[in-house]
């Protein structure tokens, strides 16, 4: 999500092809965005960021109706990351330390295509889309957003923008680590026991006891109330599960393991992982070696139990959005917003999610306040 002029020409197979999706030719919009990391106070509203431009021939340039906000959000604001995601956006390390700035934030979006680049087939001007977007790219709080073109799916018709904005990254993260990472999917699925409902499982939830009715309208079978006493108790009356998606972490996964079916290719798989914080103190070679070593000692330990430790992360992919969007067309997956907030105050939208104890997405709507 690089920016710059209003007009771009690249060459391609030798010819040359102009870009333009305004007749005003602007070359700016307005955005949040953070000039340094730190808390909500590096949070600044411009009307001057670089408008996004195509770069290569397979991206799309989105004009954001809505956008997410995440609690991965809240900890890029502090730099959680971020020597990662130097060396994902600088590979070859050519930029100076704090190159990314001012950065964009802001996972979700949902809006609609206004340009395509000359590879890009499968999208149109004008068709309504949601994306996931990857941490190392400028994100969705701003008028317009440049993805690739693979991580863009057609918006679910189903859905307002407002609402379309609530899934995607969260969506995309829990299929990377479910099927891509768990291995699971629509055929092997039914009568298992885990965190998909979609496919016929049979799935278990921890939550308060304020929350239970929304997750049993949402398709849990079984709700374990963590306010009632410790939860690896309650727990341990059940059956043995497939598989653990944890979303915790801390102390989870001392006993969660045992919650497993042992020999059965059971897996852990858990969202929480060391890999970030260990580049971020460590630097990305040590912090790379510290991850692997930290992972191959803990597959160890628990395959030798029957049961398989796993980490899960984020990946983004048109495809899967895709799929989710088939399922809330027909209605086995349903956004659930609790908060949707102006573009004038994403400042407060940010502070809603640090918060904690959510009971829905926080959404921002940009389009809405650009006509006033």
């Amino acid at each position: 999500m690089l920016m710059c002029g209003r007009w771009l020409v690249c060459s391609l197979r030798g010819q040359y092809r102009s870009f333009s999706f305004s007749a005003s030719r602007r070359t700016v919009m307005p955005a949040w965005v953070i000039d340094k990391y730190g808390k909500n106070e590096v949070l600044r509203f411009t009307k001057n960021a670089a408008l996004p431009i195509i770069h290569y021939p397979n991206e799309v340039i989105v004009k954001v109706h809505a956008a997410g906000i995440n609690p991965i959000d809240i900890s890029m604001r502090g730099g959680y990351g971020a020597a990662t995601m130097a060396m994902k956006r600088d590979p070859l390390n050519i930029n100076q330390a704090g190159s990314e700035f001012p950065l964009i934030l802001g996972r979700d979006v949902s809006g609609e295509i206004m340009e395509c680049g000359l590879d890009v087939k499968y999208f149109k001007p004008g068709d309504e889309v949601w994306a996931a977007v990857p941490p190392w790219k400028q994100g969705g709080l701003a008028e317009f957003v440049v993805l690739s073109a693979n991580e863009v799916s057609h918006k679910p018709k189903s859905l307002r923008h407002v609402e379309a904005a609530s899934i995607p990254y969260v969506a995309a993260t829990a299929w990377s680590a479910i099927v891509n990472t768990g291995g699971l999917n629509k055929d092997n699925c039914a009568k298992k026991r885990q965190m998909i409902k979609a496919w016929g499982a049979h799935v278990t939830v921890t939550c308060s006891q304020n929350a239970e009715r929304l997750v049993r309208d949402l398709g849990a079978d079984d709700v374990v109330d963590y306010t009632a006493g410790p939860v690896e108790k309650q727990l341990q009356t059940l059956e043995k599960f497939d598989m653990i998606l944890d979303n915790i972490g801390g102390e989870t996964e001392k006993w969660a393991l045992d919650l497993l079916k042992p020999w059965n290719g059971a897996k852990y798989v858990t969202l929480l992982t060391p890999f970030l914080h260990n580049t971020d103190q460590l630097g990305l070679a040590d912090g790379m070696m510290q991850s692997g070593v930290t992972i191959g000692c803990k597959v160890l330990k628990h395959l030798r139990k029957g049961v398989h430790y796993r980490w899960g992360f984020f990946a983004p992919s048109g495809s899967t959005l895709d799929e989710i969007s088939e399922m809330v067309d027909s209605g086995k997956v349903r956004p659930v917003v609790e908060e949707v907030f102006s573009f004038a105050k994403v400042p407060q939208a940010f502070q809603k999610v640090e918060q904690g104890h959510a009971r829905g997405k926080t959404v921002v709507s940009i389009t809405e306040d650009q006509k006033e």
